[in-house]
């Protein structure tokens, strides 16, 4: 499906959202987002969705950022509307139960970093590059910081949101902004292979997963150690740990639930 610049296909469990504005090296407009946000939303109760890849057209740009030819639109709703349509987005991401796979397929710039910190885990080539510019524009990555703050450590964030410096590949990752790099030719497959491997988890246990991993982001010890003490109760008694359990002890492959 194509529309407004966001291609979507579900191959097998995973639905590949495609940001296909190669020209404007994907650069995310008003139409892009609100496709997003739909996106994300239906497939949080899709039980055929099993995770999420996102990307960007062609092996230039995974997204540059929001489109400046809006000339700012994308960056305030005025006082009409105390949410931005990234910050929209964002909070739907955040909320997805589904595992959310960042395919950095070329140059990921300022709101591309925020696309990439509100995903689970990334996958990149290694001709990629990084980097936060928005300062050399007159503004900053006030919204992207919300997430890359609790990716990567204070130093580097000061580094990259005020040098705006480019990064590569091998040194995103070393900061912990991705999980894994290859050439190009080879993405593709790491990528599939890694939905199939979140296609043999439980749905319910990655979504009590990813809630328990937020929730407890800001607790401290005692408050995180009392929530996942009430939540692993909680998960034993669901039917997707029932039939794990039975799964184990017959030596064969569970068949979860759709829920």
């Amino acid at each position: 499906m194509h529309e407004s610049g966001l291609f979507m296909e579900q191959r097998g469990g995973a639905l590949w959202l495609i940001i296909d504005r190669p020209q404007q090296r994907n650069a995310m407009n008003e139409d892009v987002l609100a496709r997003l946000s739909q996106a994300f939303d239906e497939a949080a109760g899709d039980p055929s969705v099993r995770s999420i890849v996102l990307t960007g057209a062609g092996d230039k740009a995974f997204c540059s950022g929001a489109d400046l030819s809006q000339g700012g639109k994308g960056f305030s709703q005025g006082v009409e509307s105390p949410m931005t349509s990234f910050g929209r987005l964002a909070r739907l991401a955040r909320q997805c139960p589904k595992p959310l796979v960042a395919r950095i397929n070329g140059d990921c710039l300022a709101g591309g970093m925020g696309l990439l910190a509100l995903c689970d885990v990334a996958l990149a080539a290694d001709h990629a590059r990084f980097g936060l510019p928005e300062a050399r524009l007159g503004l900053f990555p006030m919204q992207v910081t919300v997430w890359l703050r609790r990716l990567i450590a204070p130093r580097h964030l000061r580094y990259l949101a005020l040098t705006g410096a480019m990064i590569n590949a091998a040194q995103a990752r070393d900061m912990g902004l991705l999980n894994a790099i290859m050439p190009l030719d080879k993405l593709d497959d790491a990528v599939m292979m890694l939905c199939a491997q979140l296609g043999t988890a439980s749905p319910q246990a990655l979504e009590r997963g990813k809630f328990a991993l937020n929730a407890m982001e800001d607790m401290n010890f005692e408050a995180a150690m009392a929530f996942a003490e009430a939540q692993i109760t909680l998960a034993a008694q669901t039917a997707d740990a029932q039939e794990g359990f039975a799964a184990f002890s017959a030596r064969r492959t569970p068949s979860w639930t759709d829920s």
